[in-house]
C-alpha cells in the first residue's frame, strides 16, 4: 500500500489513506480493479474456478457447496462466457485474451462492487475483441449501476466509454469535460 504523495483519495466521503482491518476489507470489496493485462493477473498454474471461488469464499464466506458453484457459473454468464460450466476446469492459456479479460472482469465483480477501475482493458487485446470489451463494461455500468474508472490513452474508446472524460499530464489534470 502506497500512501499518496499529496491530497487524500476519499471514497464515500471516507479517506481511503488510512483505513485498516474491516474498513479497509470493505473498500477491497467495494472498489474492484481489472487490470491491462489479463494473463498476467491470472495464475497460469490455477483453474478459472480458482480464481472466481477465492474471492468469494473470502468476502462472501455464507457461499458454500453448490450455491458457490452456482455464484461462479453467474458471473461466468454475466460476462457472455457460455456455458459457463465449460471454463471453471480451464487454465487461462487455454483461453483467448478476450475470455481471459472477461474472466478477469467476473474476478471483479463477484463482489458486487460499487466501483471499478479499469485500467488499460482493451489495449492487450485485438481490434476485433475490443468493442465487445467496451460493450460488456458499458453494460455492467448501466445494469448494476457501477461507477467506473476507465484508464486509457486511447481518445477514441474513452470518448466510447466515458460519460466524463479528465485529461491529465504529469500527475496534474489538464483538461476535462
Amino acid at each position: 500500500v502506497y500512501a499518496p504523495s499529496g491530497g487524500a483519495i476519499l471514497f464515500g466521503g471516507t479517506d481511503v489513506g488510512g483505513l485498516s482491518g474491516k474498513a479497509l476489507a470493505a473498500y477491497r470489496a467495494d472498489v474492484q480493479m481489472v487490470f491491462q493485462d489479463p494473463f498476467g493477473s491470472l495464475n497460469p498454474t490455477q483453474t478459472i474456478g480458482y480464481h472466481l471461488e477465492r474471492p468469494l469464499r473470502l468476502h462472501r464466506p455464507e457461499l458454500k457447496g453448490k450455491a458457490l458453484h452456482a455464484e461462479m457459473e453467474a458471473l461466468l454468464d454475466r460476462v457472455g462466457l457460455t456455458p459457463p460450466k465449460d471454463y471453471l476446469s480451464r487454465r487461462p492459456h487455454e483461453l483467448s485474451g478476450g475470455q481471459r479479460q472477461r474472466v478477469a472482469i467476473a474476478r471483479a465483480l463477484s463482489l458486487d462492487p460499487k466501483l471499478l477501475l479499469a485500467d488499460e482493458p482493451t489495449s492487450m487485446l485485438d481490434v476485433s475483441v475490443r468493442l465487445g470489451i467496451l460493450n460488456l463494461l458499458a453494460d455492467l455500468k448501466r445494469e448494476h449501476q457501477l461507477a467506473s474508472l476507465y484508464i486509457t490513452h486511447d481518445i477514441a474508446t474513452a470518448r466510447y466509454f466515458a460519460e466524463d472524460t479528465a485529461v491529465l499530464y504529469a500527475g496534474h489534470l489538464v483538461e476535462q469535460g
